[in-house]
This record gives structure tokens, sequence and C-alpha cells, in this order.
């Protein structure tokens, strides 16, 4: 039998909420028998056998090979969700490069490329020189532009809801472009445009040192200093996309941190760069503080030094880490934000049956 249901349920709402819930237990990982995925989603045995019938004959579900030397007598089938049934695409764009990371849909990179760009390039010329880059990095990792379920793009500046750069001081004319409408053009797939700082935070949440944290203030050292903000483990973007921008504020010690850098040393820096880092702590009271981004290397001392001087700043004791994810957190969050939106749909009872989709 399935799960019990609400007096009078719609059949269809059971299956697909039953073809959901199977999807999702798969999607987790790992290779389950029928009889063991029936028990972790609570329905029976036959209704599980037709539900992961439906999944397989949507590509989204493989039965596995029996393994050699499992014993007499037949093996129990296997079942594994088909992370290679879609991908996805992460795009970071700058004022110098783009980097772009392709993966499947269980979050498992294939491919990534790393192009240069003119900083003063004006931005129809930038957009084509990221749309080159996409064919090339998909080209590479052998993967159909077809086969994208969702694209994702981080840039600096303000982000509205649109897709829209609202502002922006780093990128020459990026202030009014329409990123995310330019960049649909190439792709028959959803595409999310996002602040690079808020997509930075999202990748340590999910790869990075965020992962036990809800409350999560990501520092992201580039150019000028970006903030980006989890609250409940969710994503703070504000009512226009302009969440974390203190930095606006010369006062806060967060703009021109490049080449702030360059003339002055990181204990030096780190004391300006305080100000800005501490206010945000002080409005969110955050669990951690994680400090990454192009500044940033293994060991870095501007990390401690902004330890040091943060601290102290602060009304109660706060983790300040140094990011382990490198320079690839932007492209990392433009994954999962990709990601995101592929299980919108692919958990959505409107989609769990309909293999048109």
């Amino acid at each position: 039998m399935t799960r019990p249901s609400p007096h009078g349920a719609d059949p269809s709402v059971l299956r697909r909420l039953n073809s959901a819930a199977t999807l999702r237990a798969l999607r987790a990982g790992g290779e389950f028998t029928l009889s063991a995925l029936a028990e972790r989603v609570g329905v029976s045995r036959p209704t599980a056998e037709g539900v992961l019938g439906e999944l397989t004959a949507r590509g989204l579900v493989a039965e596995v090979a029996p393994r050699h030397g499992a014993g007499l007598g037949r093996p129990a089938r296997r079942y594994r969700f088909r992370a290679e049934a879609g991908h996805v695409l992460g795009i970071e764009i700058d004022a110098h490069r783009a980097r772009l990371l392709v993966a499947d849909l269980a979050g498992g990179v294939v491919g990534g490329h790393r192009a240069d760009l003119p900083p003063a390039a004006p931005p129809a010329e930038r957009v084509a020189a990221v749309r080159a880059a996409v064919k090339t990095c998909l080209s590479a990792a052998g993967v159909a532009r077809r086969s994208l379920r969702a694209v994702a793009a981080g840039t600096p500046g303000v982000v509205d809801p649109s897709g829209t750069v609202a502002s922006c001081t780093v990128v020459p004319g990026w202030e009014g472009v329409a990123l995310g409408r330019e960049l649909a053009r190439s792709f028959a797939c959803p595409v999310l445009v996002e602040n690079d700082a808020n997509l930075a935070a999202l990748a340590e949440r999910w790869r990075g040192a965020a992962r036990d944290a809800d409350d999560v203030v990501c520092v992201h050292a580039g150019l000028h200093t970006g903030i980006g903000v989890l609250i409940g483990g969710r994503l703070h973007r504000g009512r226009s996309g302009a969440a974390g921008e203190v930095g606006m504020l010369p006062e806060l010690g967060l703009r021109d941190t490049a080449g702030a850098l360059a003339a002055e040393p990181a204990a030096r820096l780190a004391a300006r760069m305080a100000r800005g880092v501490a206010a945000m702590a002080l409005a969110l009271d955050p669990e951690m503080i994680v400090v990454g981004g192009p500044l940033v290397r293994p060991g870095d001392p501007l990390v401690a030094e902004l330890v040091r001087h943060v601290r102290p700043l602060c009304l109660a004791p706060v983790r300040i880490e140094e990011s382990p994810l490198g320079d690839e957190s932007v492209g990392l969050g433009a994954v999962r934000l990709a990601l995101d939106r592929v299980d919108e749909d692919l958990f959505s009872l409107d989609f769990a049956l309909d293999p048109a989709r």
C-alpha cells in the first residue's frame, strides 16, 4: 500500500508524491534494491516498481548491472539515479575573465574552461566572448547543449530579480546590461543571473567551510570586496538584490581592495576591511564568517589579520574561517544555483510524472 493519504486525495497526486519521493531518495546517492527503496519511501513494492518504471522511461533512473560473484541465485535488482541524464552550467563573469564549470545532475563537475576577457571591452563584446567560451567548454567536456537543464551566471554588482545588472563599479559599461536576457538567447533551458558574492556564499554552504552553518556571512575579496549572506541556510538577496552591499560606503573599507593590497601590507588592508566585515557581523549575528575570493590564497595572512581585527569589534564570539574553495567558489555557487533550479522541476508534483518535459 502507498503511504496514508488525506481523505479524498486524488490518486494522480499520490502517484506524483510517490514519484517525487522515490526520485529524491535515489538522488541522495547510492544504489537501492526494490525492497530497500520501497521501505525508504514508505510505499509497497508494487507501487515502488511502478514508479521506477516511469522514472526509468523518463531516463532519470537506471537498473544497475548485477555484481559478479554476488553469490548463488538471482541477485536482487538495484537502481540508481542517472546523474548523466542532464547537465548544468555555471559561469563566472568579471572584469578580466570568464570561468565555466559543467556538472551532471548530482553536482559532479565534468568539465571546465577559463577565458580571458579584455577589461575595457564593451558589453556586447564581453557577452560574445562568454558565448564563445561556453561553446569551447561544452565541446571539451563532450556535453551537448541540448543536455543542459539550467544555466546560472555570477557577476559583480547588484543584480535585480530580472537578471539585469542594476549597479556595477567593477566591470566597465556593465551597469544596465540585461545579462539574463542576453545569455538566454544562447540556451533553451532556464538562465539565472546572480551577484558573485551571493554565489560564493551558496558554494560555501554546499561544499565549503559553511556546510555545518545556517547563518553565514561570506566575504568575497576581489577588485572590490562583496558580501553574500545566508540566513537559515537560504540566500538573502533583499528586496532588490542589494543585500550585503555595505561596500558601497567608502568608510567601511571594502572598496578597491585589490588596489589597496598591492599598495600596502595585508595587516593594514585587514584593519581597513575589518570595519565593513564587523558591520555585517553586528547586523546579522551570524554563526560564522567565511573569507575567500581571488585575493585569498591558502594560508593567506589577510585572513589571519581579519580574524585579529574583526573579533574585538563583535559583541558575540563568531567563527571566522578561510574558504577552502580557492577561486572556484563563484563557479561552484553558480552550479549549485542551477541545480536548485533543476530540482524545482525534478521534484515538483506537476513535473514528476510528465515524460514530455
